[in-house]
């Protein structure tokens, strides 16, 4: 049983990961916009939260750092292809490649160093249940905050007037700029905040999920992340079971490797990837459901004078 609770626990503390950048995802997807940079924001966000906490030794400053570079980066994304109307899909690509090239580059001098790795916290009484202490209880406060962004995002969608206005701006962006909304400047706005959450998530990686820094770190996470808001048909609670799902996959493989399993580690190695692919196949099957909870609007752009 303590193996089993070891395994939910890293399954949380890599699904956080993926949670955190698949809700700044699906805020962008939600104002229209596509963000194929999310890889290239999480690498820069990764190394400012790692240089950060190396010279002024603040892990809260590590988590601004890397939201502050990936909300100005996802500034001038937004401005391209919001204001000036380029490809989303394009640009955002080319966001992914510039961003990992930034952070090669940038990351050379942090490569010698290794952060101390922070001690679990301890939630008080709850963290000494059997079992679920060592489970649910004894993660970093992130763990927690990513649960409480999902269920916020919830009730903001669709509770909220800002909520509705901003999901209106997604759905039919004429009626919405008929209406009398900025729609460019709701849409810049969503994807900065975004950008920051792809930022914060790549901060993690760095500074407590694998406190280090290594060129390509991210592996793939950005792309996972964005695969997620499909898979979760834009709602945010599917978006935290999805990301604690493929959590528990690519956590899955080290247990087994552990234990001794006569499995290739190259099959362990690409087994999220795998389950991205066949979750993404299967959700194809059925196009009318993709329609069905997609914005109307995701990937087009938006002419006021229309």
């Amino acid at each position: 049983m303590e193996a089993v609770a070891l395994l939910i626990a890293a399954s949380l503390n890599a699904g956080t990961v993926l949670a955190i950048a698949a809700l700044g995802l699906l805020i962008n997807e939600k104002v229209g916009v596509v963000n194929l940079g999310a890889e290239g924001l999480m690498l820069c966000g990764a190394l400012a939260g790692f240089a950060a906490v190396v010279h002024f030794g603040a892990h809260p400053l590590g988590f601004l750092a890397g939201m502050g570079v990936a909300a100005l980066l996802s500034l001038v994304f937004g401005w391209l292809v919001i204001y000036l109307n380029t490809n989303q899909y394009a640009t955002g690509l080319a966001l992914s490649l510039f961003g990992a090239g930034l952070s090669a580059f940038g990351g050379q001098p942090y490569t010698q160093y290794k952060l101390p790795e922070l001690v679990a916290p301890h939630v008080p009484l709850l963290g000494d249940l059997p079992f679920l202490g060592a489970a649910l209880f004894r993660q970093h406060a992130l763990v927690y905050a990513a649960v409480a962004l999902a269920i916020g995002l919830v009730w903001f969608f669709d509770r909220t007037r800002t909520g509705l206005v901003l999901r209106s701006v997604g759905e039919n962006p004429e009626s919405a700029h008929a209406l009398g909304y900025p729609v460019r400047r709701i849409r810049l706005l969503a994807v900065v905040v975004g950008g920051a959450l792809c930022g914060l998530a790549g901060a993690y990686v760095s500074t407590v999920y694998t406190p280090l820094w290594v060129e390509g770190m991210i592996a793939g996470k950005g792309w996972i992340a964005l695969a997620l808001t499909t898979f979760a048909t834009w709602r945010p609670a599917r978006v935290l079971l999805g990301a604690y799902l493929f959590g528990g996959v690519t956590m899955l493989q080290f247990h087994l490797q552990g234990m001794g399993v006569q499995v290739p580690s190259q099959f362990l190695t690409m087994m999220p990837y795998l389950a991205t692919i066949v979750v993404l196949v299967l959700i194809s099957r059925s196009p009318l459901w993709i329609r069905t909870h997609m914005p109307q609007s995701l990937g087009k752009p938006f002419y006021p004078g229309s």
